[in-house]
């Protein structure tokens, strides 16, 4: 029902309905026009309903007063795991207020983000709050933070695109040493810098549950790179990390490049649209030569040439985990590409191999040759899971799964996952 002008009559219609209703387990009202009004009227419903687990209502106009109503429901509610808020404008109403003051004058923080901040305080069954786009500032950060080191259900948590900046960051870098549930962090384009970026580093060197840390288009630099970097040598949870669209260049790069020859738990970096250029890049694949866990890399614009092109497809003929590697948008040539298409005569991991928008491409048959031997790359990697998990059945039928349990216990979660 996303995307229809259904306003506040219309929610308070579907309220009555979720009131009787004992068979709907997801909604989704998003861009809706629902106001604060319709919020309470669903709220309502869902102090009552038994079923619904999963609550879509992004870009709906909701305030501090539906922030509110949300949380009354939240305290009450044992059903909903899952609740969108992104593009409203739940916000932080005590953007000047000090925290020193909140013992003393807790009634000022009565609304908006607060609200939602004590019945996480209290619920125990929501595991994914997506809150982008709402106009929370380090304040509402701060309190959030404080949640988290007592919430033990929550999973998710998506920021994007708020104001927290380097506070934010570092009241959330607290709770991370706290918090035993959280596996997700979503913080892209939250004005965070270098020190907001360390404090998060020093966090990832204690926490053991996060799996996956967004970063992108934030303000960071080469210190907090820095700072990752040395984190990543020692955390062994995080597989995703994203830092796109920052102030990066080469030198970060590098210190990262030296982290993935150590690190064994990233599948996932991220750092396109940055400043790396060809000494980054290359510093990267000398990296992919020794790393054996990382299966995507993007590299998307980062201005770097055929001689980048060259040495990862260098890299890519010894790496064998790598699947995904995004060049687009940068300035290789049919020199380059040629290079890349050579290597996949060997490679036979590469899945995912992007080098559109290079305009210096031309030779169209050089693209077909890399699309066409990608296709066969994929082909095999899903004929090898299948034989995999035949094989698999077959030893647990002559009960001898444990043999190879033991022997290889990577080979036997890799044999597990679904193609």
């Amino acid at each position: 029902m996303r995307n229809n002008q259904i306003g506040e009559g219309g929610a308070q219609d579907l309220a009555e309905s979720l009131k009787i209703n004992t068979t709907l387990t997801t909604l989704n009202l998003r861009n809706n026009q629902i106001g604060n009004q319709g919020t309470q009227d669903l709220t309502n419903a869902l102090k009552i309903n038994t079923t619904l687990a999963k609550l879509h209502l992004g870009s709906n106009q909701i305030g501090a007063q539906g922030a509110q109503d949300l949380a009354e429901a939240l305290k009450m509610n044992t059903i909903l795991t899952i609740l969108h808020l992104e593009d409203n404008q739940i916000g932080d109403p005590v953007a000047q207020l000090d925290l020193a003051r909140l013992s003393s004058a807790p009634q000022l923080l009565s609304c908006g983000i607060q609200d939602l901040v004590e019945a996480l305080k209290m619920n125990t069954i929501l595991t994914i709050l997506d809150l982008n786009n709402n106009q929370i500032d380090h304040y509402g950060a701060q309190v959030l933070a404080e949640a988290l080191k007592i919430n033990t259900t929550l999973t998710t948590i998506s920021l994007e695109f708020n104001q927290i900046n380097d506070q934010g960051a570092h009241a959330l870098a607290e709770a991370l040493k706290i918090n035993i549930s959280l596996t997700i962090l979503k913080l892209w384009g939250n004005q965070i810098g270098n020190q907001g970026t360390y404090a998060l580093a020093e966090a990832l060197k204690i926490n053991t549950t996060l799996t996956t840390l967004g970063l992108g288009a934030n303000q960071i630099g080469d210190q907090g790179t820095q700072a990752l970097a040395e984190a990543l040598k020692i955390n062994t949870t995080l597989a995703t990390l994203e830092l796109g669209n920052n102030q990066i260049d080469h030198q970060g790069a590098q210190v990262l490049a030296e982290a993935l020859k150590i690190n064994t738990t990233l599948t996932t970096l991220n750092i396109n649209t940055t400043l790396i250029g060809d000494q980054g890049a290359q510093a990267l694949a000398e990296a992919l030569k020794i790393n054996t866990t990382l299966t995507t890399l993007d590299l998307l614009y980062i201005k770097i040439c055929n001689q980048s092109a060259q040495a990862l497809a260098e890299a890519l003929k010894i790496n064998t985990t790598l699947t995904a590697l995004d060049l687009g948008l940068n300035r290789i040539s049919d020199q380059g590409a040629h290079s890349l298409a050579e290597t996949l005569k060997i490679n036979t991991t590469l899945t995912t191999l992007n080098v559109r928008w290079n305009r210096r491409i031309n030779d169209l048959y050089i693209i077909d040759k890399i699309n066409q031997k990608l296709k066969i790359n994929h082909i095999n990697k899903k004929r090898l899971k299948c034989l995999q998990i035949q094989c698999l059945k077959k030893l647990k039928q002559l009960d001898r799964i444990d043999e190879i349990k033991s022997f290889n216990p990577i080979i036997y979660d890799s044999c597990l996952m679904k193609y």
